[in-house]
């Protein structure tokens, strides 16, 4: 009924190296272990085996690999060591094993193996304890419903770390452009802003190589700070070149710009490209001038610039020429006239005998004056288009130019004048 001394020694054997008589030799591990990729992690192990035994070298291996021939990612007995696998436990009982960094890569079924110095003291632990990676999780949420974020939404991100099995126990920071801004689990923003735009990131904060997806932020807006530059000037030579420049920022970019110029009771649209041209400026030209920039969120105005004529003197320099020769013409004619008046006045009450006695002390002046029919002769009276005026001096008040006068003149007794007016003789 029992079986033969042989066999019932293989079978004590063979229970005795399973575990199963004894409970002295056996390795536990954790089933499972996660962590996120860039983090590190310990696998735990615990390793026990007969009163007596004494532990000489520790091994770990994955099951991918063939650790039955000797490959093992971790090996007391080996100088060449990996500086990602550290054993972080002994030769009593602790087994555990560290590896940092971790990668997708390196994701299997990792197996512990100790030797004693006993000729059957080899025990590879079964089942092993499965590694598992995991990225960070991002998600965005807008609450406006629509798919661009618009400045003026409420945005959320949250960040979650998929290990924890949907707890949000581990502690996480964010990063903006690489630069830490906020620790917990989400970023909240309920009027949000185009200062906000940019790249984020979550990490574990006791990993800070765990670093999540980008996640952008890319907020849209309509047109801002509307303005118009204008070269060179905003006061004008007429005939010269003017440019008018719209600059607007905007998210999306501008897609229309419009120029318009404002009169007084009306406005009339210009151009519709980011510059006017003014290739030869003229008179007309001049007013205010503003532009419209637009894209899908809006539009905005710039404020109104005025481009003014440069006052140029060359056409002053006609206006007043012109001014004055009226002036002048004006001047000469009343002056005909008051003369001519005088001049009839005085032969009518003076007599003849006198008159031709004061010949040697009068002036004359010679008035060529036009023949206009529709007004008549300023002297009437005359038939002759030259009036003779006579101005009286006191002999004893001649003048130093009347005596160089006299002196160069073969009439001693007059000095004659003559004004003709443009235009009045053909």
């Amino acid at each position: 009924m029992y079986p033969e001394h042989g066999n019932l020694t293989w079978i004590l054997s063979l229970l005795l190296l399973s575990g199963v008589l004894s409970n002295e030799w056996k390795v536990e591990y954790q089933p499972s272990v996660c962590a996120v990729k860039g983090s590190s992690v310990v696998i735990p192990c615990s390793f026990y085996y007969p009163k007596g035994e004494k532990v000489q070298e520790v091994k770990w291996g994955q099951e991918s690999k063939d650790i039955y021939k000797g490959h093992f990612i971790f090996d007391s007995a080996s100088n060449n060591q990996s500086s990602r696998f550290q054993y972080i436990g002994d030769k009593l009982q602790n087994c555990s094993l560290k590896i940092n960094p971790v990668e997708h890569n390196i994701a299997d079924k990792y197996i512990f193996r100790f030797i004693t110095k006993s000729p059957t003291g080899q025990w590879t632990g079964t089942g092993g304890s499965t590694l598992k990676i995991v990225d960070l999780k991002t998600s965005v949420t807008n609450t406006s419903g629509h798919g661009a974020t618009k400045e003026g939404d409420s945005v959320n991100v949250t960040c979650r770390n998929s290990c924890d099995g949907g707890d949000v126990s581990s502690a996480f920071i964010w990063l903006k452009n690489g630069e830490s801004i906020h620790k917990g689990p989400s970023l909240y923003w309920r009027d949000i802003s185009p200062s906000n735009s940019g790249n984020y990131t979550c990490s574990l904060e006791a990993h800070n190589g765990t670093t999540s997806r980008v996640v952008n932020i890319n907020v849209e807006y309509g047109p801002k700070n509307t303005s118009v530059s204008v070269r060179p000037s905003t006061e004008v030579d007429v005939g010269s070149n003017v440019i008018l420049t719209c600059s607007s920022r905007a998210n999306p970019p501008v897609e229309n710009y419009s120029w318009f110029k404002v009169d007084e009771d009306d406005v009339i649209i210009v151009e519709n490209k980011s510059e006017l041209h003014f290739r030869e400026f003229s008179l007309a030209a001049g007013g205010r001038y503003l532009c419209s920039a637009t894209n899908k969120h809006g539009s905005q105005n710039s404020t109104m610039v005025t481009l003014k004529v440069k006052a140029h003197f060359p056409y002053i320099s006609i206006i007043a020429s012109a001014a004055a020769a009226l002036l002048i013409v004006a001047a000469v004619v009343i002056a005909v006239r008051s003369l001519c008046f005088r001049f009839n006045e005085k032969r009518a009450r003076e007599p003849e005998a006198d008159h031709v006695g004061d010949q040697q002390n009068t002036v004359y002046l010679n008035w060529p004056i036009p023949d206009n029919s529709n007004e008549g002769n300023p002297c009437e009276g005359e038939q002759i288009e030259t009036v003779y005026t006579n101005i009286d001096f006191n002999t004893k008040r001649k003048s130093d130019m009347q005596q160089q006068m006299d002196s160069h003149s073969n009439d001693e007794g007059a000095i004659y004048s003559m004004l003709q007016f443009p235009g009045s003789y053909s």
